[in-house]
């Protein structure tokens, strides 16, 4: 694949958790020799608007949305959870943008640091993977 133009969205909330997902995807687009930039938001919430946003400039051949919601005392972790999820799905069916989903959905931080951490679960690396798969898969049917 030459040269992949991919996006990382990633949300600040939880900072020191997002910011090892996204070495993580890092180290992944660095050695496909990807061409990348970052973007930040507030919050899970956020990532696919600003995905969507990003779309319209047509700059990116990819997207990686990165993220951590932890399971709280209300209701609130539920929508944000199902919230980003349907807007990451929706973009990459109906606008057929090749996403790699890196929002952690945790019940507490043990568990996001584990699934963040580069030498354990490294679900950066992972959604850096997605989007480069789906990067190549799309090509084969978009011109």
């Amino acid at each position: 694949m030459t040269n992949p133009r991919v996006l990382i969205a990633t949300s600040r909330y939880y900072e020191h958790i997002t910011l090892e997902l996204e070495a993580g995807a890092g180290e992944v687009l660095a050695a496909a020799g990807a061409v990348v930039e970052t973007i930040e938001v507030p919050g899970a919430f956020e990532v696919p608007a600003i995905v969507a946003m990003a779309a319209d400039s047509a700059k990116y051949d990819g997207y990686i949305a990165l993220g951590c919601v932890i399971r709280g005392e209300t209701s609130h972790y539920d929508y944000v959870c199902g919230e980003s999820a349907r807007g990451l799905v929706e973009l990459s069916i109906h606008r057929r943008l090749a996403i790699g989903n890196g929002i952690l959905t945790v019940e507490n931080e043990a568990q996001a640091l584990a699934r963040a951490d580069r030498k354990q679960k490294n679900k950066g690396a992972d959604a850096a993977n997605a989007c480069l798969e789906m990067i190549k898969l799309r090509r084969q049917f978009v011109r």
